[in-house]
Parts: structure tokens; sequence; C-alpha cells
């Protein structure tokens, strides 16, 4: 039985209305800002690695690896800056944007970001739009990493220690037997641990050197992302 045109006109109005209320999600890509050194990205599992560029688009899946002289600094969302230094290995497990479901008006409603620290360190700025929903997470050994809102954040991990260090506003770290622990700007957290409480960054020379190392990334990641935006073409 064919149906009417009548009752085309409404499946069709229906379909439109659900994909704006829900939005449109697909899979974006990280965008290389600045680059020091040999560094490569591919598919781990396959061992097929190639250079990375400045014009190298980061995808989903890709594992990014890094010699000792190496740094790249990464915009994995635009809410999220990540600077990676030598000796370190990343793996990008999601990078999506959510749209309205209205082609014509482009609303960005939500972006994410969930990447896994293999080995070694990286710097995270996050700065959260106040016009669309960002999300954030980093997973180092059975650790998960969340910031509360504006932040500034360094994590180590060699697979068997983890050293989350906080340097402005509030992170969250979860684990799989351990209770959450919020950690405050100055402060750093290891595990590891049997410890509850935060330390101190000034009593320990090594997150010292979290924070300094930060604070130089942020000013720098700030600058690319924002001649970055200025380069786009409209």
């Amino acid at each position: 039985m064919r149906l009417s045109v009548l009752a085309i006109y409404i499946a069709l109005c229906s379909l439109l209305a659900n994909g704006c209320s829900k939005g449109i999600t697909r899979a974006t890509a990280a965008t290389v800002l600045w680059l020091k050194g040999k560094v490569i990205f591919g598919n781990a599992e396959r061992n097929d690695f190639r250079l990375v560029t400045l014009k190298s688009r980061i995808h989903d899946g890709d594992s990014v690896r890094l010699p000792g002289d190496a740094s790249i600094d990464l915009m994995l969302i635009p809410a999220a800056l990540a600077r990676v230094p030598g000796d370190s290995e990343i793996k990008i497990d999601e990078l999506s944007i959510t749209k309205d479901g209205n082609q014509t008006a482009g609303g960005m409603r939500d972006r994410s970001a969930r990447i896994r620290l293999i080995r070694g360190k990286i710097i995270i700025v996050f700065s959260p739009s106040e016009t669309s929903a960002s999300h954030f997470a980093i997973n180092a050994g059975q650790l998960t990493i969340n910031p509360d809102s504006d932040c500034l954040f360094s994590v180590w991990t060699d697979g068997k220690t983890t050293r989350v260090t906080c340097t402005r506003g509030h992170i969250n770290a979860s684990g799989e037997a351990r209770p959450p622990v919020t950690i405050a700007a100055g402060y750093f957290q290891k595990w590891p641990t049997a410890r509850i409480q935060t330390t101190a960054a000034a009593s320990d020379a090594t997150a010292q050197i979290d924070i300094t190392e930060s604070l130089q990334a942020e000013e720098q990641l700030l600058d690319q992302a924002a001649g970055w935006q200025n380069r786009r073409p409209f």
C-alpha cells in the first residue's frame, strides 16, 4: 500500500523534528598547532605510522608517539588544548562534535574529547565555551581525570605510577578501586596510593616543575590557538 502524500509529509516532519531535538553527532580531528622534532602518528595495532606535519589531522583511534627530543601542541577540541613533550605516547579514543539538527542554523551543542596517556606527560588547558557544552577526559592507567570548568593541569605516567598536578581550577580523578579525588590548584596526587588527601606542590620538586611547565605551555598554547582561529577561512 502506497503512503499518501500527507502521510509522507507528516513522516518527514517527524524525522526533521527528531533530528533537531537530538542534534547530529560526528567525529572530528585534532589540529596540530606546533611541532618540534619527528613525531609520528597512526594505527598502533597495525604498526602503521607516518610523520606528523602541521597539516596532519589526527582522528579517533590514532596514536601519537614522540621521541625524547620532540614536542607537539594540539587542539583536541576548541575547549581543550594539549602539549605533549618528548618520550610520550597518547591515543585518541574519541573526538566528536554535536550540532543542531537544523543544518541551516549550524549551532554547536556539544564537543567531546577522550584521550589515553600511554606513557610520558601531557599538559592540558581546558576552557569550555559559554555557548556549548564541552566534555573532556584523560585515561592514564586505571585513572580517569576530568577537569572541572576552566583549569590547567598535567598528567604523567610510566605505566605503573601516575602523577596528576593541578595548576589552576579543579580536576577530578577516579580509579577502579579508589574513591574520587578532587585536586585543587597548587596540589597534586600520585597513584597508587593509600592517601585520600592531596599534597601541596610546593613540597615536591617534581610537582613544582609540573606547575612551571604548565604555566609556560598555557601561554604558548593560547597564543597558537588564537593565531589558528585568525588564519581560518570564512
